[in-house]
């Protein structure tokens, strides 16, 4: 794919309207590879004018501030608002909740104001518009899915009713697991949980909530981060699920469906 690079773009007297912040996730991790794709894939339908920092882009520095290491946090953060900072950027979109808290609540404090989204915030603002239309005959009409809630997404940043609204358009049946909205669970990966050996327990967490979207019996298990998708794939495969029960993002549902 031919993605803008922000060094490119400045370059050439161009400033673009949005920041798309890829994250590490949606870099480095193959499966996650394909949402950033699917994203990418999006905003060039829509002709929005993006661009990505590219090799530029480092890490928010958000699980070694969970791990504990504020002083690496903070060097990470100061590099990448000087950059973005140097670049003036204004709106960043990004696809990963963890990006986007931090970017959004943590770098103010140490000069890093922007307008930071959520890809699930600009997808409801595009089908509002009108400039995403969904086919009639989309391949999720009248399918079951159910929404797993990011904790950053959620909890953290009141963010419930976008995705939604986005899964509504599809002319699926959405169904919603027990626990959800502000008594959602957690996939089992936040607080840099992802990097290392769960505790001893009873249940992992990704099972425990792979099993509530079981009992759901939707065939999509829809997510809007990187680290849940990872999760409840996980949970899936360990319960022999995989060729009934697919888990997507919300933007790999919608470029299908555009």
């Amino acid at each position: 794919m031919k993605i803008p690079v922000m060094a490119d773009e400045k370059a050439q007297g161009r400033d673009p309207e949005l920041l798309f912040w890829v994250g590490c996730a949606g870099s480095f991790d193959q499966r996650v590879q394909k949402i950033t794709k699917a994203f990418a894939t999006i905003l060039d339908k829509v002709g929005i004018h993006y661009a990505i920092l590219g090799s530029e882009e480092m890490c928010t520095g958000d699980p070694v501030r969970r791990a504990g290491n504020e002083f690496m946090f903070q060097m990470m953060a100061y590099q990448n608002i000087n950059l973005l900072n140097q670049y003036q950027v204004k709106k960043i979109v990004t696809a990963c909740p963890h990006c986007f808290n931090t970017l959004k609540n943590e770098y103010p404090e140490l000069g890093g104001n922007y307008e930071v989204i959520h890809h699930t915030q600009l997808l409801q603002s595009l089908i509002d518009e009108g400039k995403i239309v969904v086919n009639d005959s989309g391949p999720f009409k009248g399918k079951k899915i159910t929404y797993h809630d990011s904790c950053y997404l959620g909890r953290s940043n009141n963010i419930y009713e976008a995705p939604r609204k986005v899964l509504e358009a599809l002319d699926g049946e959405l169904v919603e697991m027990k626990r959800c909205k502000k008594n959602g669970l957690c996939c089992g990966a936040g607080g840099a949980q992802m990097f290392k050996e769960e505790e001893k327990g009873d249940q992992r967490i990704n099972l425990e909530r792979s099993n509530e979207a079981i009992k759901t019996n939707a065939s999509i298990i829809a997510s809007a981060c990187p680290f849940c998708n990872t999760m409840m794939t996980d949970g899936i495969k360990l319960n022999e699920k995989e060729s009934e029960i697919e888990v997507m993002d919300i933007a790999e549902l919608i470029a299908k469906s555009i």
